[in-house]
């Protein structure tokens, strides 16, 4: 990427603070590959929306984009608060974009408190250029005045490089409340500099605002173009990055709602839910459409009712789907080991977040992956696969469904927080019948039939559905026999044990090894799960290209594990898991190898495999970054190298 610094654009005043200037210069467009962008502002501002709509506008011209959301961990905090940042930050490049890079290259901050919080956390690129409300230099509050001077200067002792702009003066030539209409101006702004097409960013509102009166559509195009036309009189520097129209129809949603559409699109009728963050706008979205398709969505009085009235519905012949996050998962686990125990399909999602407890409820986090697994006392088998992509989160929840019904067990998706909110485009799923369940089998059971007759090899029983002729039976959780009888002979218990496991093995059967990125052997292969993916398949490019044998393995089945793994990870000198969940630091005092506390997949792979697999963690409530892994892969292939290796 080329040097942001474009110090001739602006003139500074005595503060130092670039002061950008009406000028009828020709503007030199420079041509750049990729650049992050943040747009943040006090909650309530509209930041979210219009980096919502920059990703949405580029995604439609054909580039490459990744959006990521900036959201407090409180609900409203307050205004001018360093924590209080609320927005988006957009990752725009010319080709395909799996994540949202590195740190920001372009900030536009509608004051300096909330600027400094991303400051603070490392997420600006030295030398990033600073676009800033300007109103606070003169406020009328001498405190808000000095903090506003104070950072500024901060700002640029530290090399920033920081132009102010007068976006409210600006936004009330237009509207009389500037506060709900700064977001728009923004978004011409940004429109402009990156060169994106100002009719796409006027549909794009209009799309935004389509359910709101025709005025107020009006009034919201009218400061985007007002914000177009001040960056193109105001500001000298100007970008294009390459696009490469699709060639095929593309979808652009974020993780939320494209679990909501794989819903849709398995057949499945029936949410039950419970609000949690941040899983709720995926029911929320099927709230607003799947009565269309003869859909139901029920919100129940708390977790655990969702959970049950999702089995009860299943157990009536409709594979049911339960959406939640960490703390509703924790709740929810009594109900998913009856539903283990009666053997009836059910599908989980888990959309996870920071923890233990209520943690951070708007944080990423890989937490949940141990408890989805092992969650529940006793044996209750559950398929645990994770969704690695926005389109993954589409598709796992198709795949879930039919796992579900053709196993009767519960299958349970790990999405999480950073999925959830990222947008970015991927092409328009084709319908297909076979994505769909058969309709429900209510032909007569033939006689003997028994409720529970496991399969010797398989520990597969056919489903019977209430009402089906000659079908009758009692369901129950405890432990029974193929009759489904209470029964606590000890043999027959360990039958009913060995049936529910033998299913995991059988469709481990049927799943592929997973594929290599790279070579198939090598100095050190990393392997992760989830939404880690993008991120750490481009640090491994980069690595790569630099002249290093590293390759990647990504897991989208975690239970059951797919086969090859061990044959894969024998073939390379080291592995290690990078992933969002904690584990213990070996440089600390106290930490050695007997008592260090190894990371999920880490621990899982280790019991699996006898394998002396290493893991690097980081858990700070946000996406790991490329940059960041580079790094580790680096200081990892030092250490082989000063071992001898």
């Amino acid at each position: 990427m080329k040097n942001m610094s474009h110090p001739e654009t602006t003139r500074p005043d005595p503060s130092g603070v670039m002061k950008p200037r009406r000028t009828s210069v020709h503007k030199v467009v420079e041509e750049i590959e990729q650049q992050v962008v943040e747009v943040i502002s006090d909650s309530g501002e509209g930041a979210q929306r219009c980096g919502q709509s920059l990703g949405a506008i580029a995604a439609r011209m054909g580039n490459g984009v990744w959006t990521v959301e900036i959201i407090p961990a409180e609900i409203r905090p307050p205004a001018r608060s360093v924590a209080g940042a609320s927005g988006n930050r957009i990752r725009l490049g010319s080709t395909l974009v799996t994540n949202g890079g590195d740190e920001t290259d372009l900030v536009v901050a509608f004051n300096e408190q909330v600027l400094l919080g991303r400051v603070r956390a490392g997420e600006l690129k030295p030398g990033c250029t600073i676009l800033l409300e300007g109103k606070w230099r003169d406020d009328t509050d001498p405190r808000i005045a000095s903090s506003f001077a104070e950072t500024c200067e901060e700002l640029i002792a530290a090399g920033y490089k920081v132009v102010e702009i007068p976006m409210e003066r600006e936004c009330k030539k237009a509207v009389e409340d500037a506060r709900r209409g700064k977001n728009m101006f923004v978004l011409g702004m940004l429109c402009s500099i990156y060169s994106l097409d100002k009719g796409m960013a006027r549909e794009q509102v209009a799309l935004t605002f389509r359910k709101k009166a025709q005025q107020v559509i009006d009034s919201n195009i009218v400061l985007l173009e007002a914000g177009h036309a001040w960056a193109e009189d105001n500001l000298e520097f100007k970008y294009r990055i390459p696009a490469a129209p699709s060639t095929e129809p593309q979808i652009v949603v974020n993780g939320n709602t494209a679990l909501a559409l794989g819903v849709l699109a398995s057949g499945m009728e029936i949410c039950a839910m419970y609000p949690i963050t941040p899983a709720t706008s995926a029911s929320h979205y099927l709230a607003d459409v799947f009565e269309k398709v003869g859909g139901v969505v029920h919100q129940a009085e708390d977790e655990i009712a969702a959970c049950a009235f999702a089995i009860g519905a299943s157990y009536a012949g409709k594979c049911t789907v339960t959406i939640t996050s960490g703390p509703g998962y924790a709740l929810k686990q009594e109900a998913i080991g009856l539903a283990a125990m009666a053997e009836i399909p059910l599908v989980v999602i888990n959309v996870q977040r920071g923890g233990p407890s209520t943690g951070q409820p708007t944080k990423v986090e890989q937490g949940d992956l141990l408890t989805t697994m092992f969650g529940s006392h006793g044996d209750a088998p559950k398929v645990v696969l994770a969704a690695s992509s926005v389109e993954d989160c589409f598709y796992s929840v198709i795949t879930a469904r039919k796992i579900a019904e053709t196993f009767n067990m519960v299958v349970v998706v790990l999405s999480d927080a950073s999925l959830a909110t990222a947008q970015t485009p991927f092409p328009r799923p084709v319908f297909k019948d076979a994505w769909l369940a058969p309709p429900v089998d209510q032909t007569p059971v033939p006689k003997g039939t028994r409720p529970y007759d496991w399969d010797a090899d398989t520990g597969l029983a056919r489903r019977i559905v209430p009402g089906q002729p000659g079908g009758m039976h009692t369901v129950t959780g405890l432990a029974h026999d193929r009759d489904s009888h209470v029964a606590y002979d000890p043999d027959i218990n360990e039958e009913g044990l060995r049936a529910r496991s033998l299913k995991l093995a059988a469709l481990q059967k049927t799943l592929k090894p997973p594929t290599v990125l790279g070579d198939d052997s090598g100095e050190l292969l990393i392997v992760g799960w989830g939404s880690t993916r993008g991120t750490i398949e481009e640090a491994v490019q980069r690595m790569r290209a630099r002249g290093h044998g590293v390759s990647s393995l990504h897991l989208r089945f975690l239970q059951p594990l797919p086969p090859g793994i061990g044959e894969i990870m024998g073939r390379f000198d080291k592995v290690m898991t990078i992933e969002n969940n904690w584990s213990d630091r070996p440089d600390e005092q106290i930490i050695d190898e007997h008592n260090r506390r190894y990371s999920a997949l880490a621990m899982l792979l280790r019991a699996r495999y006898l394998v002396d697999i290493d893991c690097w963690t980081q858990v700070r409530g946000a996406p790991i970054k490329p940059g960041t892994i580079c790094r580790v892969i680096e200081d990892k292939l030092k250490e082989r190298q000063d071992q001898g290796g």
